[in-house]
C-alpha cells in the first residue's frame, strides 16, 4: 500500500517534506497526519476531496461533521458570493 500511495502522491510528499522544516511532524494539527505522509488537499465538492496529485477523496470527515451539505453546496456558494457582493464588515448597524 505504501508505495502504490507514494506513487499516486509525489507533490504531496514534497509539500510534507517541506512542512517538516517549519511544523513539529510537518502538520498544524495531529489529526492531519496520515501514515507514511499526508496528502494535501487542493479542492473539494460534495463530499469529495481532491489532492494536488489529482487523487479524489470521499471526505467522511466534513470539516469534523460541520459540513452538512457538503463541500461547497451551491446555494450556500450562491447566498455567499450575493453577500460578498453587498460588503462584508460594515461596523454599522445593518440588515
Amino acid at each position: 500500500m505504501s508505495s502504490e500511495y507514494a506513487a499516486k502522491t509525489s507533490r504531496s510528499k514534497t509539500l510534507y517534506e517541506r512542512a517538516q522544516k517549519v511544523l513539529p511532524e510537518g502538520v498544524s494539527y495531529r489529526i492531519r497526519f496520515f501514515d507514511p505522509y499526508p496528502f494535501y488537499t487542493a479542492r473539494s465538492k460534495g463530499s469529495k476531496l481532491y489532492d494536488v496529485d489529482g487523487n479524489e477523496y470521499v471526505d467522511f470527515w466534513l470539516g469534523h461533521t460541520a459540513l452538512i451539505l457538503g463541500h461547497s453546496p451551491p446555494p450556500v456558494v450562491k447566498a455567499v458570493k450575493e453577500q460578498l457582493e453587498k460588503g462584508t464588515i460594515y461596523g454599522t448597524s445593518h440588515e
